[in-house]
């Protein structure tokens, strides 16, 4: 490379003496290269939306719950152990725990929340696969969107396990929706209800108008057909000021009672589906009473005359020590 330089540059010379005399040719002009244009300097990113305000309804019933966890906490309720040596459970008492929490009803059928009278009624279950989505207010925080839509994930998971029932979260097309709102929320929730069963019972989406704070959560379930027994839709509202323990006591319960474990019993333990607030999370008896509803010999519409002998069947297998034939 270097050598072509000098050879270009000894034959310009030569070139230039053999016109030695003459004018010298004008040189043409020098144009200067355009300027280059100034760096254009990045755009700033767009600051982070800055959170929602909220109230002091919604603060204040932060606190409340927050005072209610603590005190329960206090006096050994709350919790997670699923139940042990202290709860032993029979055959008999999951039978009778078994009506009382599958066939009963917590609340009469198309009264809001009047107490129900406690008669039997008819199983009550899912015969198609349950497809679980988890939607959030506009001022539920985004850390708490995804620790709430974490626990649901694990639970879900583990029901499908229990029940043998198809059950999973899926994001379109769900027909169980977990509802997390606020207090500031409050007036999402009947609309979004209505957009989803636009039939709805007016006394059923009234309860939302004016939820007392003692309750904590809530889930209501529909049939495909009048009257029907058969789940085809079901819808929970748990309120995002719960702390994280209450959340997950309310993720557990009402789910599970959106699957047909409609009532609660003073004589359930270990149990959920029981007030006094003594377990937070699904026990081990609460598996086994989910594993007889969805037996696939129950079929929604039994009563529980029918069911009876089915259940006494299963309730001595689920309770049998282990290695018994």
């Amino acid at each position: 490379m270097r050598r072509g330089r000098l050879l270009l540059s000894s034959l310009l010379c030569a070139a230039l003496a053999a016109c030695g005399g003459s004018e010298p040719a004008p040189r043409p002009p020098v144009v200067a290269p355009p300027s280059r244009p100034a760096p254009v300097a990045p755009e700033p990113p767009a600051p982070d939306p800055a959170p929602l305000r909220r109230s002091l309804a919604s603060v204040d019933l932060e606190t409340y719950y927050s005072r209610v966890q603590t005190d329960l906490l206090a006096r050994g309720l709350l919790r997670t152990d699923g139940g042990g040596a202290d709860t032993p459970v029979t055959d008999t008492m999951l039978q009778r725990n078994f009506e009382r929490i599958a066939l009963a009803e917590e609340y009469e059928r198309g009264q809001g929340l009047r107490p129900s009278k406690g008669e039997l009624g008819r199983v009550k279950k899912w015969l198609k696969p349950v497809r679980v989505t988890a939607e959030f207010g506009t001022h539920v925080p985004a850390d708490m969107q995804v620790q709430a839509r974490n626990e649901l994930t694990g639970y879900v998971n583990r029901l499908a396990r229990i029940t043998g029932h198809p059950i999973a979260m899926q994001s379109s097309a769900a027909n169980f929706h977990v509802l997390f709102m606020s207090e500031d929320d409050r007036a999402q929730i009947a609309p979004r209800i209505k957009a989803l069963v636009p039939d709805v019972n007016p006394s059923a989406l009234a309860i939302f108008d004016n939820l007392p704070r003692g309750v904590h959560c809530l889930v209501i379930a529909f049939s495909d057909t009048y009257n029907g027994h058969d789940y085809g839709q079901a819808i929970a509202v748990i309120r995002s000021e719960h702390p994280p323990l209450l959340r997950r006591s309310c993720i557990h319960e009402e789910v599970a009672q959106g699957l047909g474990l409609g009532n609660d019993s003073p004589q359930a333990r270990p149990s959920i589906f029981n007030d006094d607030d003594e377990f937070a999370l699904l026990t081990s008896m609460d598996e086994k009473l989910l594993q007889i509803l969805y037996d696939p010999r129950l079929k929604p519409g039994m009563d529980a005359d029918t069911v009876r002998p089915i259940v006494q069947e299963l309730a001595t297998r689920l309770t049998a020590p282990p290695g018994s034939s």
